[in-house]
């Protein structure tokens, strides 16, 4: 077995991107278009999802990936786990790979459970006496033992995700890539993968693992890595990943003002995204005030959902409008305000996400839109040591009685 579960030297992905004009789907406008424009030849802009990006992984790790939405995470575990190959560079994987980076993968639609497991095995090189052996456990872990002989097209996200994730991680790969799919588990399904990843990394396994959320990296990972536009800032302690992740955020707010740089379909934008009040008490409603562009050729009505976030970059509440029945008509120019009431944040720096949706996808992204600060003064009528408010997210608005 080599020193190294994974060696990477030089990982770059560079994607071509079709500059002006829209791409055609059918052979008949692509002959029309070349007939009328003979001399023409398409336009490319390079963009550059991975760039010389080095490092090596030992046996038993479990790595945490952590970076904002289009730091290259994903397309990490993707050339990690040979979906798609790299432009250039050299990855050395030490053994066989078992992944799930998206709901469904490696699933046949029409297959029922029972043969996924099979089929999702045999992919992932495990002979049909090892699935047979650790079949009882794969089916026991997942808990859909009761629709495992039904098509999986028919199963909900979250059975999607418990079975593919028990073949995952139990079948004998010697690497586990896990992107952030457990999100759409319940939280008991998420304490006992996170505890069966801990497990397989303390086997001698390794564990590569994207999240979002830094308390579930923090909860899991014995280093990580820190990502950002597509280099690698930072490898090695969760805390120091943690950290880097943190110094980054004013020169990543100046620079999500350009709306242009920003994720999403930019079919339709946010023109404005500014918090009233930058300092606050915990007891204060937090008013954010909004605004976007018009696109009158836009199909279909968008909703709005807001983030905010702690200082490590944990998602403390969303405020999603599809919950309240808000939809907005991109006809024209649209100016709201969201006004979160009763949140007793507890002292500290706070940033802001917004997001701009319709059903059939995202439109634009704007993380760390703004933030604000909460002051360190108490809604709370007595005064005590601090270790009385040290322990979980937010405050809360409490009181104890004497019953009979």
């Amino acid at each position: 077995m080599r020193d190294t579960a994974i060696s990477v030297e030089g990982l770059t992905k560079t994607y071509r991107i079709l500059r002006g004009g829209q791409a055609t789907n059918r052979i008949t406008d692509a002959v029309i278009n070349r007939l009328r424009h003979p001399l023409q030849r398409p336009k490319f802009d390079e963009f550059h999802a991975m760039s010389d990006v080095s490092f090596d992984v030992p046996w038993g790790e479990a790595v945490g990936i952590v970076g904002r939405n289009g730091a290259g995470k994903s397309t990490l575990l993707k050339l990690l786990t040979r979906i798609t190959a790299p432009t250039s560079g050299l990855i050395d994987l030490g053994g066989r790979v078992g992944s799930l980076l998206e709901v469904g993968t490696g699933f046949h639609p029409e297959l029922t459970g029972r043969e996924n497991i099979f089929l999702n095995g045999s992919l992932l090189g495990m002979s049909q006496k090892e699935i047979r052996r650790r079949f009882d456990e794969i089916v026991d872990f997942s808990g859909v033992e009761k629709f495992l002989d039904t098509q999986v097209k028919r199963y909900s996200s979250g059975m999607y995700v418990r079975l593919a994730f028990s073949v995952a991680a139990h079948l004998e790969t010697e690497i586990l890539a896990i992107d952030e799919v457990l999100a759409v588990g319940d939280a008991e399904f998420q304490a006992k993968s996170i505890a069966k990843m801990r497990d397989a990394a303390r086997n001698g396994r390794t564990v590569l693992y994207v999240s979002h959320q830094p308390q579930t990296v923090t909860a899991l990972c014995t280093s990580a890595m820190f990502l950002e536009r597509g280099r690698l800032s930072y490898y090695g302690s969760v805390d120091g990943a943690m950290e880097a992740y943190r110094d980054t955020f004013e020169s990543y707010q100046v620079q999500q003002q350009d709306a242009d740089s920003r994720p999403g379909s930019g079919a339709l934008r946010f023109s404005r995204v500014a918090v009233t009040e930058q300092t606050q008490d915990p007891v204060d409603d937090i008013v954010i005030e909004f605004a976007t562009f018009a696109n009158p050729r836009l199909i279909g009505n968008y909703f709005v959902s807001c983030h905010i976030n702690d200082n490590d970059g944990n998602v403390i509440v969303q405020c999603d409008s599809r919950l309240t029945g808000d939809w907005f008509d991109p006809d024209k120019e649209r100016r709201g305000e969201l006004r979160i009431k009763s949140l007793w944040l507890k002292p500290g720096r706070y940033s802001v996400d917004f997001y701009l949706c319709q059903s059939s996808g995202v439109l634009d992204i704007w993380e760390a839109a703004d933030s604000f600060e909460v002051l360190p003064s108490s809604p709370y009528p007595e005064i005590t040591i601090d270790d009385a408010i040290s322990h979980g997210t937010v405050l809360a608005d409490f009181q104890y009685e004497e019953t009979r």
